[in-house]
């Protein structure tokens, strides 16, 4: 097992419950992207961020309080102490397997060197992950900048702040920093954050930021960075005009590489890309059959729990020489920790589109639900694909409150190929937040039971 993160961790396991010999190779630090520079460090910033936003809010729910303050500090000082103990939770876990630190290189299909260490073995999987792909603007490592981890590390909040990118870790962190009192200005070429989601999430996200008084720039082409009376200055186009914007610090949040240089892949048969990652089939070998990646370093879905299920298939697989298939028609939901969140299960409606599939939609605004109004907490819908044969639910996207939580019945009801008509008729407690999902599928069963012959969506 090359890689000890989540999907290495799963895929050793997994293959070590069936019988198999395994052997960790991982050069460290141990504990995992997710634990030490991803998942867990960043949601645990963005609580505070968050809870900072909702007692400056809170007069909108008759409560008064005064402008509330972040001890930068002491903040990061508890995230750094969470992480210590997820991390040695999970080195806990790894150490029950022959560990070999350090840098791993294939010599032939069955041979390994790690250090001056040469490992030998039938089978081998990959899990390396990714890194933080490398500035490629012009003049921005001449004027330095922070990538996600150095983001995560800081021990006191820039003055100003640039973020390169629209994606999800430039919109979660992005959003952080302002509600920590950081100027902040987003800097993207697509037309909304989040450029891969339908453009209805994509476009509302982007004016809620707005409105919260964060400055995003859209459809703005960066071509080069420079350094002006001690600032830093993004010199982009939009619309055809030459524009500039300068801050004491810029965060470059513009993606993710598969780890994949000196592995010496080639010497085992395995082709890869540097930027798409290891080729796999669905059952996650690799063009070397012994061979299997999982995770990051495939570039498929960049997320934690994929990584989990490709690591468990192919941890069977290749302890058994199974031919277990992965599906990743529900594994790929995903959701964004911006306030308000983004949650999707299934399909997009862009990926409807795109493949010419017949649906039927229906969405419903929290605005106008009595629990979200309560709450005080309107921004958003949820909206439901559906297809209009069956009624069996296609997908699914919520932007909104606790929409990370709220998608979960989805993902369960289209696990077991429910209809509308089904999530429809299942009991829903009041009043919550989650009975808002009944309204779409309740619109969506009400036109295939009134109307025989449907003009489809599209």
């Amino acid at each position: 097992m090359i890689g000890a993160g989540s999907g290495g961790y799963a895929a050793a396991r997994t293959a070590r419950d069936l019988g198999a010999a395994v052997a960790l190779v991982d050069h460290g630090p141990l504990g995992g992207l997710c634990i030490l520079r991803g998942c867990m460090p960043s949601k645990t910033l963005i609580a505070s961020g968050d809870l900072l936003h909702e007692i400056r809010k809170a007069g909108e729910l008759a409560v008064r309080a005064g402008e509330p303050e972040l001890d930068f500090r002491k903040l990061a000082e508890r995230k750094r102490t969470l992480v210590r103990g997820w991390a040695d939770y999970r080195i806990a876990g790894i150490e029950t397997f022959p560990v070999f630190a350090g840098a791993a290189r294939f010599e032939s299909p069955t041979t390994l060197w790690v250090g001056d260490e040469v490992l030998y073995a039938p089978r081998f999987i990959v899990a390396t992950g990714s890194s933080v792909a490398p500035a490629a603007v012009p003049g921005l490592t001449e004027a330095g900048f922070i990538d996600s981890d150095a983001a995560l590390d800081l021990e006191a909040p820039p003055k100003s702040l640039i973020v390169l990118g629209g994606g999800y870790v430039g919109s979660e962190l992005g959003q952080f920093f302002h509600r920590a009192g950081v100027p902040v200005t987003i800097v993207l070429r697509s037309k909304h954050l989040l450029s891969g989601e339908d453009h209805d999430v994509g476009t509302g996200l982007t004016e809620y930021f707005r409105e919260e008084g964060i400055r995003v720039e859209t459809g703005a082409q960066v071509h080069r960075v420079s350094v002006r009376d001690g600032m830093k200055v993004v010199h982009y186009v939009k619309a055809g005009e030459e524009h500039e914007i300068a801050a004491h610090e810029i965060f470059y949040a513009l993606g993710r590489i598969p780890n994949v240089d000196g592995l010496g892949l080639e010497k085992a048969g395995v082709e890869y890309h540097e930027i798409t990652g290891i080729a796999v089939d669905d059952t996650l070998r690799t063009t070397n059959p012994d061979v299997y990646a999982v995770g990051d370093v495939t570039g498929q879905y960049l997320l934690v729990h994929v990584a989990i299920q490709q690591g468990e298939i192919a941890g069977r697989n290749a302890a058994t020489g199974a031919r277990e298939r992965a599906d990743y028609r529900l594994s790929k939901t995903h959701t964004v920790f911006t306030d308000p969140q983004v949650a999707v299960v299934g399909e997009t409606e862009r990926e409807l589109q795109a493949a010419g599939v017949d649906y039927l939609s229906a969405s419903y605004p929290f605005n106008d639900h009595g629990k979200a109004v309560a709450l005080g907490r309107t921004q958003g819908f949820v909206k439901m694909m559906a297809a209009p044969q069956d009624g069996r639910i296609l997908g699914a996207a919520i932007l909104g409150p606790d929409a990370s939580d709220l998608i979960e019945p989805l993902i369960v009801a289209m696990a077991y190929g429910a209809t509308v008509t089904d999530y429809a008729r299942i009991p829903h407690l009041h009043p919550t937040l989650v009975e808002i999902l009944t309204y779409p599928a309740e619109e969506i069963a009400e036109r295939l039971r009134t109307t025989p012959t449907l003009a489809v969506a599209k």
